[in-house]
């Protein structure tokens, strides 16, 4: 069964640059550059780009067989078990999507400070988030046709800095050296422990899953999206980051550590240095477009996950979308609590948090592929995506446990630790609700 008004190909890869360009790939690198070579760092996105696709390929072949919205939390609820997918989807709501939200919307309102505009880069960022919930609850045709339209404004954008950066900036090979470079450190050691930034600014490769019964063919389309639109931004993102390593200095790129002064990300640094500050007023505005795609997209796709999660009995009855409706309550929750991380959190806090949360509920949905070929299902992945599967779990296992020395590590523990106790309630609350409504069926036939 197909939407005759639903999302195309092109509408499902719009959906998964919009989700994966956002604050990550303008301040990922400038972490990087303070402990890393240019060659290094270079290298360590051509890996996060290969990760992302070995992940696309897996999720292309579970796509195939599962078209029911709500990403991983309906693969691993349907392929392992219904508790392991509430994990899923309550790491969602709790960071997952909550925490790149809040990061992109105080980039926002950090763009709008650039402006000599005297907001509060966090409350600027909670009026974003509230003003998406309007448009993302409310009417589906409107909220794809503004979804649409940021997303075209955004690729212009990236594409725009990318040829300014190669028209105007150097091609020759970066001579600087990091300050904090460690000799005793392996170049592959560095490119897996800071796969933390990289893996965060490649989230969203997979979104065209939680909006899959929205798609006109979704066992075709979904996986097309997936490797298309990875694809097209893994190249862009190679291009952003050698602009930037040609052309800026662990000094100037250390701007990414103190977040909300004049110059914010490297993009802003980079127009700045190449073209003057006029330029870099226009490049503000422009990028709190792109970043307001990105926040946009993922307060579209991030509800229809709790509103499956309600379906189920998971979450109250009431965050479930209508009949041809977007899922409004569903969209106030994920903005009430990215509202909470915009206040609370610093940007290396959430971005450590989220990037963590992301890899590990990615590795299990995706081991799901072992799975489903041992079923033998009618739409059975092949080997080629059991050895891309294979690749993506050993490597994210690796990533992982390199990251465990990250100062915030801790901190993403006691994160897991309420993801756990979350989903251990709703499992014990679901139970119940199905045992009293197995009771009452059972009384309503003896009557």
């Amino acid at each position: 069964m197909t939407r005759q008004d639903g999302f195309g190909l092109w509408s499902g890869v719009g959906l998964v640059i919009a989700n994966m360009i956002g604050a990550g790939v303008l301040l990922s690198t400038g972490y990087m550059v303070q402990t890393m070579s240019a060659g290094v760092i270079m290298g360590a996105w051509v890996l996060g780009l290969g990760l992302a696709l070995c992940g696309a390929v897996a999720y292309a072949s579970l796509s195939a067989s599962i078209t029911r919205s709500g990403g991983e939390y309906r693969y691993l609820s349907d392929i392992f078990h219904p508790f392991v997918g509430s994990m899923a989807g309550w790491g969602s709501l709790l960071i997952g999507f909550s925490g790149p939200i809040a990061i992109d919307a105080i980039a926002i309102g950090a763009f709008v400070g650039t402006l000599n505009i005297p907001f509060d880069p966090r409350w600027t960022g909670t009026v974003v988030v509230v003003a998406l919930t309007l448009v993302h609850g409310i009417q589906w045709r409107t909220s794809a046709l503004i979804q649409n339209t940021l997303v075209s404004i955004k690729v212009v954008l990236i594409m725009g800095l990318v040829l300014v950066g190669m028209g105007l900036g150097s091609w020759n090979w970066p001579q600087w050296v990091p300050p904090g470079e460690d000799v005793m450190t392996s170049n592959w050691s560095l490119m897996l422990k800071n796969q933390f930034w990289i893996a965060f600014a490649f989230s969203g490769w997979n979104a065209a899953i939680y909006a899959a019964e929205e798609f006109k063919r979704p066992q075709i389309d979904i996986g097309r999206a997936m490797l298309i639109g990875c694809s097209l931004v893994g190249l862009i993102y190679l291009a952003v980051n050698w602009v930037f390593v040609a052309n800026l200095t662990p000094e100037n790129a250390s701007v990414v550590f103190t977040y909300d002064e004049e110059y914010v990300t490297l993009g802003h640094v980079l127009v700045v240095q190449l073209l003057g500050p006029s330029a870099a007023t226009w490049m503000s505005l422009l990028v709190i477009v792109a970043l307001t795609s990105a926040c946009s997209a993922m307060m579209l796709i991030a509800p229809r996950i709790y509103s499956e999660m309600a379906r189920d009995g998971v979450l109250p009855k009431s965050f479930a979308a209508k009949e041809g409706k977007p899922p409004l309550r569903a969209t106030i929750l994920q903005a009430s609590i990215a509202i909470v991380l915009i206040h609370t959190h610093s940007i290396l806090e959430a971005v450590e948090s989220s990037s963590s949360v992301l890899m590990i509920f990615t590795m299990l949905t995706v081991a799901g592929v072992f799975i489903l070929y041992k079923r033998k299902t009618k739409a059975r992945p092949s080997i080629f995506a059991l050895i891309c599967a294979a690749i993506y779990i050993v490597l994210v296992m690796w990533v992982l446990w390199q990251g465990l020395s990250l100062s915030g590590s801790y901190k993403t523990i006691i994160l897991f630790g309420l993801i756990l106790i979350a989903a251990t309630i709703s499992t014990i609350s679901r139970s119940f609700r199905q045992q009293e409504g197995t009771d009452a069926t059972s009384i309503g036939s003896d009557k």
